[in-house]
Parts: structure tokens; sequence; C-alpha cells
């Protein structure tokens, strides 16, 4: 069966493998072998792990969407991270999430200085005054 997992930014895992388990922190676990029914379903948090002989890999999912059909599981997430242990996956998911947040508070502050410096500049100059 062929595992493609997707986000906005790409492709982050297309292979085969031998089984998946999807794990919900809301619905619970369920795995999926070939030749399965076919099954759709939410994820809010959780994680897929994707069996390939004797290896096995973690992808740490936020917010998204597995389907599994004739022997395509298709995995639409927000945000994923994939890992040789599910710590691992989890953790490098979590540290990508915290540089974001500090970008984006970074962004921020800069924004709301860059359009104090305009106010003030507009007042100096008078501009729009006639």
């Amino acid at each position: 069966m062929n595992v493609v997992v997707s986000t906005h930014q790409g492709v982050l895992y297309n292979e085969d493998v031998d089984y998946v388990v999807v794990h919900s922190d809301t619905d619970g676990e369920y795995a999926c072998l070939k030749d399965h029914v076919p099954v759709v379903s939410v994820m809010d948090t959780g994680y897929i792990k994707l069996v390939k002989g004797k290896d096995e890999f973690y992808v740490v999912i936020q917010s998204g969407i597995f389907e599994f059909k004739d022997n395509l599981a298709q995995v639409l997430v927000q945000e994923a991270m994939i890992g040789k242990t599910y710590e691992s996956a989890k953790s490098h998911l979590l540290s990508i999430r915290q540089e974001r947040l500090e970008r984006n508070r970074k962004e921020s502050t800069d924004f709301t200085k860059m359009e104090q410096e305009l106010r003030e500049n507009i007042k100096t100059t008078k501009a729009g005054s006639l």
C-alpha cells in the first residue's frame, strides 16, 4: 500500500509501506492493512505510524484528514513532522511551531514599531494637511 502525507507546503512522505497505525488524541487508534475497507477520518492531533518491514516511522500531525481507499492512504494535514520515533517527531514539530510563534511575535512587534514611526513622521511633516 502507498502512503502520501501532504501539507500546504508540499508532499512530506510518499512511499509504499506494509501497514499504518492511525492514532488520534480524540478518536483513538486503528490500523489499515493492504485491502482494508475505505476509511475517512478527521484528526485533530495525533500520529500515524508507518511500518515497512522492520522499520517504523512516525508522522506527528496537527489538524488533518486521513483517507484510505484502493490501497492508497492519503493524509492531508496542516502541520506534520516525520521521525524515527514518536518522541523525536513530536519534539521537532513542537520546536518548529515555537520558532514560528517567536518569528510571528517579532514581526508583529516590528510592524507595531513601524506603524508608530509612520504616525510620528506624518505628524512631524504635517503630511495630509493643507
